[in-house]
């Protein structure tokens, strides 16, 4: 499913819309940016979407490119028109398609389409060896806890959010229909899966509510 689709918008909305969807939306990308070595030359961005996170990404290491995949080839104009000549950008879904060697892998939003956990670990593992020694993966996504108490306090949180846009109604609607295809992985489950993929520094960089921004050093 299109990310248009799969959110109920047109595609020129996205870079808008977003904002209304996800709480700190900004402040996640900023987060997950900054986390980046300033030396960085090649930057892989999983999921790259309109470039909203590659274009921060840039700003941080001034001398980098981006690599950006997305299985959604609509979202890719505006990704290309954002980035210029300062990025590669290739249709594609990253769970098979080759990953270049680099120095960064950088994705918000975009790995709670991973169904599974199992298939999840096969990401991870393919991502720490296509990285460069030193070099780190920075996710930034929604990450709720396993207790059921601090669980409820996240969505209503993210309820309260939408609520500022949409009605409270549209809002659970909101959250319903994209559980149907979202994935969202407890923290504590994701930094054990990421552990396990052979990261050896895995740290949680920003956290607002459920949301985080999780860095894993190779």
């Amino acid at each position: 499913m299109s990310v248009a689709s799969h959110l109920g918008i047109a595609v020129r909305e996205y870079d808008q819309r977003i904002r209304t969807f996800i709480p700190n939306y900004a402040e996640m990308l900023d987060a997950a940016a900054s986390g980046l070595d300033p030396a960085a030359r090649t930057i892989v961005d999983l999921g790259v979407g309109t470039g909203a996170l590659s274009a921060r990404c840039l700003q941080y290491a001034p001398a980098a490119r981006v690599i950006g995949i997305d299985a959604d080839a609509a979202m890719l104009p505006l990704a290309r028109q954002r980035l210029g000549g300062r990025a590669s950008l290739m249709t594609g879904n990253f769970l098979r398609s080759e990953l270049p060697p680099a120095d960064a892998v950088v994705a918000t939003l975009a790995l709670h389409h991973v169904r599974t956990r199992a298939a999840k670990a096969r990401l991870y593992a393919r991502i720490r060896t296509a990285l460069r020694r030193g070099g780190v993966l920075l996710t930034g996504d929604y990450h709720p806890s396993e207790n059921r108490t601090r669980w409820l306090a996240q969505r209503e949180q993210w309820l309260q959010h939408l609520q500022a846009t949409y009605t409270r109604s549209k809002a659970e609607q909101l959250l319903r229909d994209w559980s149907h295809e979202d994935t969202y992985v407890p923290l504590r489950a994701e930094l054990a899966l990421l552990e396990k993929a052979g990261f050896s520094a895995v740290d949680v960089v920003w956290r607002r509510g459920g949301f985080a921004v999780i860095a894993a050093q190779a």
